[in-house]
């Protein structure tokens, strides 16, 4: 059984991503202590919220997660989560995780903040994580920021709202979803399923 832990870093709903691992059968735990989580097939990084408050509750996760994704461990990053992946924000002090290069910035003026709802993506690049999904799926968003990769070979799929942003990101056994998985009905579901695949290869 795929063993998978969330991070409670004090941020977001987690019950609802405990509930759809849950349904895919999975030994699912939610942890507030970084304690051997590199025992864990798949590292959840929830959140909604504000980058430097959850990036002061992260910081003591940093070192357990480098361990964990050296020993193999997938990590999975959503909507702030995955903006922790990087080094900072314009959202205000603090430091993300550094795993992926890159900071993040503020949407656009010109468009309603925050981006709340359901929008497409346009696969920018094939991966193993959007198999069975096509271009243009819709997922559901809420949030304010976005991440510019330094190394854009990450960026698998970006999303326009006001202009094109990463909506997901890979690079070896890290990943980041702007959107919301759990709450973006089949296409959520199945990337997820192809998450959870790679892991039982």
């Amino acid at each position: 059984m795929v063993k998978v832990l969330i991070i409670d870093y004090g941020v977001g709903n987690l019950f609802s991503l405990e509930n759809v691992f849950k349904k895919f059968k999975t030994d699912v735990k939610i942890l507030s202590k970084p304690k051997n989580i590199q025992e864990y097939d798949l590292i959840i990084l929830p959140g909604v919220g504000n980058f430097s408050e959850a990036s002061k509750n992260i910081k003591y996760f940093k070192k357990y997660l480098e361990d964990a994704i050296k020993n193999g461990s997938i990590v999975l990053g959503i909507c702030l989560g995955m903006q922790l992946l990087f080094s900072k924000s314009e959202e205000g002090k603090g430091e993300g995780l550094k795993i992926l290069d890159g900071k993040v910035v503020k949407l656009p003026n010109k468009v309603k903040i925050p981006h709340i709802g359901w929008n497409t993506i346009q696969i920018v690049k094939n991966h193993e994580l959007i198999n069975g999904i096509p271009d243009g799926a819709f997922y559901y968003f809420a949030h304010s920021y976005y991440s510019i990769p330094k190394n854009k070979e990450v960026i698998i799929a970006e999303t326009y709202y006001g202009k094109n942003f990463p909506s997901i990101v890979a690079w070896k056994n890290v990943y980041g979803t702007q959107f919301h998985p759990e709450k973006s009905g089949k296409y959520g579901t199945k990337l997820l399923e192809n998450l959870l695949k790679n892991i039982k290869k």
